[in-house]
């Protein structure tokens, strides 16, 4: 039994030291915005033929749920990054271009399709992870969903991950949406992301736990 519980103590600190924390793109303009990355500062630039618009300030980016699984991604966008609001869908591309590269990239969508009318993210060279999904505040929905390179929604909001290291992210919107939008984040610059100090920590005291578990029992065989 103090096995067993040594175990699950092991395991429950392992997943919290997996919990990566993210650093989100503010828009400061509709072609342009940037990341504060720990000490690095990573300028993002926008294109596409859709109608475009930086709103700063909206949506919510909430509940924390819907746009953060507390694990693979620690944390979702907030109202004061703002949204890249997309009008329209064309096959023309929609690309985002990174100062440097970054590793396993971030998308959180919001508001993605209609309830009586789905719309997609149709990525092009990169497959999306779903990693949260949900309602949002502003007007409830559900979680988008993924299937290949497509990310579909009806009324559908969440977060992906793009797994790999990318200068630019890119994808069409086949479909016609009035209003809709997006917000991109990362780890870090460079490498991939390492658990924090307090999390680490707490993943090597459970593997002690479990080290001296097994002397003790190994004793009172």
């Amino acid at each position: 039994m103090r096995i067993f519980a040594f175990l699950t103590l092991l395991a429950l600190v392992s997943a919290d030291a997996m919990a990566v924390p993210i650093y989100w793109n503010t828009w400061a303009s509709a072609s342009s915005g940037s990341v504060a990355a720990g000490s690095s500062t990573v300028a993002v630039t926008f294109s596409t033929t859709n109608f475009h618009i930086a709103v700063a300030n909206y949506p919510s980016w909430s509940p924390s749920s819907t746009f953060a699984d507390g694990v693979d991604v620690d944390n979702g966008p907030v109202a004061a990054n703002g949204i890249m609001r997309l009008t329209g869908g064309t096959p023309s591309l929609n690309t985002l271009t990174f100062s440097v590269p970054v590793v396993d990239p971030v998308m959180s969508i919001w508001s993605l399709g209609q309830s009586s009318s789905g719309a997609s993210f149709d990525f092009v060279g990169a497959t999306p992870v779903l990693v949260a999904g949900g309602p949002s505040a502003e007007y409830g929905g559900a979680a988008i969903t993924v299937s290949g390179n497509t990310v579909n929604g009806r009324e559908g909001n969440g977060t992906i991950q793009l797994m790999g290291t990318f200068s630019s992210i890119q994808w069409v919107n086949p479909s016609y949406e009035s209003w809709y939008g997006f917000n991109v984040g990362m780890a870090g610059v460079g490498t991939a992301a390492v658990p924090e100090p307090h999390q680490l920590l707490l993943f090597v005291l459970g593997l002690g736990l479990l080290m001296g578990a097994r002397t003790f029992a190994r004793s009172r065989g």
